[in-house]
């Protein structure tokens, strides 16, 4: 075997080795999940989770929003005794979801170009007569060239998108910006006949736009994230398989 073709070899061997023990390694996992719930994943601080980044938001100039002294009403309090809101780390309001969006594009395009050269060369000083020492005997000089291109590009795509997704799940203030507003997180599972659904909302809040029930509805986020999926034996039937996906990236055409 040719040194060249020992290397291609050699590295495809170890790629398809890879790519079989990371299909092992996940059968294993889903062998010891047979016959058992989806596992729910532990509460933990997300401002320790690893990739954890704290928020930094554009700050008003120093001085506004500032309590007056003597003063009885606490700003952004609707009563004179200590609001209930959640106001500080680590308390806890409900984030009211409810998406309802449909969206119908339909798109054709149609594309046609046909293009036609002739040229000819009947009199160059004299040296037309020369053009059979460097072309075939029988070239012709009032036709040297005759180009023809004919090309018709057909496109139709269409959208029909229709979600309705309406939650409550309850979130956790995690951080106080300077000027006042809230970074708050949230997640939630639920396991359904071996489904586990995933939702996740992160953003920031203005402690002014929570209501008097300590909930604040999705539209008033600002930088939201709202994840919201799972996995399980449904979710595993939907996806197609691991080397079909990856024909699919790799395949050009």
């Amino acid at each position: 075997m040719k040194p060249a073709r020992r290397y291609i070899f050699r590295h495809a061997l170890l790629l398809t080795t890879a790519l079989v023990a990371l299909a092992a390694c996940n059968a294993f996992d889903r062998m010891t999940d047979i016959g058992a719930d989806p596992k729910l994943d532990n509460i933990q601080n997300p401002t320790k989770a690893p990739g954890y980044i704290p928020v930094s938001m554009p700050m008003p100039p120093p001085g506004l929003g500032e309590q007056q002294p003597n003063s009885l009403w606490h700003t952004g309090a609707r009563a004179f005794f200590r609001d209930q809101r959640a106001s500080r780390v680590g308390d806890i309001l409900t984030v009211v979801v409810t998406i309802n969006d449909q969206a119908q594009l339909q798109n054709e395009t149609q594309r046609a170009r046909t293009n036609t050269e002739d040229d000819s060369l009947t009199n160059f000083f004299g040296f037309e007569s020369l053009l059979q020492n460097w072309f075939p005997k029988a070239v012709d000089p009032t036709s040297l060239a005759n180009i023809s291109t004919n090309s018709t590009q057909v496109g139709n795509g269409s959208v029909n998108r229709s979600e309705q997704i309406n939650l409550r799940v309850a979130v956790t203030i995690s951080q106080v910006l300077p000027n006042g507003n809230l970074v708050l997180h949230g997640r939630q599972q639920v396991s359904v006949n071996f489904d586990l659904r995933d939702l996740e909302i992160s953003g920031v809040i203005r402690p002014e736009d929570i209501a008097s029930d300590n909930t604040i509805t999705y539209d008033q986020i600002a930088e939201a994230r709202i994840r919201y999926g799972g996995h399980g034996q449904i979710e595993d039937i939907q996806q197609p398989r691991y080397g079909e996906q990856i024909f699919d990236i790799l395949m050009p055409f």
